[in-house]
């Protein structure tokens, strides 16, 4: 089980085999390496699941590989999107391999040994998160980097101190762990020893990205919304070529904005930073890695509090509508985007 899905697994991955899965998509969301959260957000999982689904498809007509086998209908066929009608919440997998590296404390630091991680390693999962930026949109992790000084402007590629709202001229890549307690950014060097790759690998990663990027950037432009940033997960096949897994363009994996107003996970977010409970994991964070703990939740002081029920209402909607949009395929009983956005608008104002 994971913090906003469940999986199912069909038929087990081997050491030379891919094996079978299903992703259950639930209404359950996770922000800040929390895990789930106390309320759900109703019909975000079959809207997060078609999103998913309609990018895998369109990446694979383009000749990009990925673990995606179709959407589990009613009857318990597994059909496409456009074969779909009404939403599903289940998604067919191919299944691989996935080695957890091993953590353990090294001068008084946590630390994690990826030794399984070798050039030869096949079927399985790359312990990293690669991110692409076309913007740098209020509330992107980059301007906190900076102000901490673990990211310079230079390792950005600009020649400036970037404000918020600003459009890249062109994309900017970053990577982190994802088999990690906590997700930590990495610089391509890093990443590259820890997950065994190739120097050529590497520039693969890159390539397949970029990739990713203009075709999730294309499907969101036929609702207004700008793709400021995104993440991908890759898997090795038996052949250790690279696949796509996890699930790609949803509101979760990617930040959207329309007309500058974020229309993704992002919202939720900006919520709970107004809250003590955040400020409770930040705490809790920077004492973790302090004295090298790994469960750094059990630092925090207080629990995550529930959404404003107005403001979940309209989450809601805005994960169906923006679904309804994107994949041009109306399975949800909510207003345009565009109405919805309105609201949240309306909402979000100073009263």
């Amino acid at each position: 089980m994971g913090s906003v899905k469940d999986l199912e697994v069909v038929k087990k991955p081997t050491k030379n085999a891919m094996g079978v899965g299903r992703f259950h998509f639930s209404d359950r969301y996770s922000v800040f390496d929390w895990g789930e959260m106390p309320d759900k957000i109703e019909s975000k999982g079959a809207a997060l699941c078609l999103m998913g689904a309609y990018c895998f498809e369109r990446l694979e007509e383009r000749g990009v590989k990925t673990h995606y086998r179709g959407l589990v209908a009613e009857n318990g066929k597994v059909v496409t999107v456009e074969e779909l009608k009404q939403p599903s919440d289940i998604m067919e997998i191919d299944l691989v391999n996935v080695f957890r590296p091993k953590a353990f404390i090294h001068d008084g630091k946590l630390e994690y040994n990826y030794g399984a991680y070798t050039p030869n390693l096949k079927n399985c999962l790359i312990p990293l998160e690669t991110i692409y930026r076309n913007g740098l949109p209020e509330g992107s992790s980059i301007f906190k980097r900076l102000e901490q000084g673990t990211l310079t402007i230079e390792q950005l590629g600009l020649d400036h101190y970037p404000r918020p709202g600003e459009r890249l001229s062109k994309p900017v890549f970053d990577v982190s762990t994802k088999l990690e307690e906590k997700d930590r950014y990495l610089t391509w060097e890093e990443a590259q020893k820890i997950a065994g790759l190739t120097a050529e690998e590497v520039e693969e990663v890159k390539s397949l990205l970029l990739k990713v990027d203009k075709m999730i950037t294309q499907i969101a432009l036929k609702a207004d919304l700008e793709n400021e940033d995104g993440k991908i997960e890759l898997a090795f096949n038996p052949e250790r070529k690279f696949v796509v897994v996890d699930v790609v363009g949803t509101l979760d994996e990617s930040r959207f904005t329309y007309n500058g107003l974020h229309v993704s996970k992002e919202i939720v977010r900006q919520f709970l930073r107004k809250t003590d409970w955040y400020e409770s994991i930040e705490k809790a964070k920077m004492r973790a890695e302090t004295e090298g703990l790994e469960d750094w939740k059990k630092l925090s002081k207080c629990n995550p509090p529930m959404l404003d029920p107005t403001l979940k209402s309209i989450i809601s909607q805005m994960y169906m509508a923006t679904s309804n949009e994107l994949t041009e395929k109306k399975l949800f009983d909510v207003p345009s985007l565009s109405e919805v956005v309105e609201n949240y608008k309306k909402h979000s104002q100073p009263r």
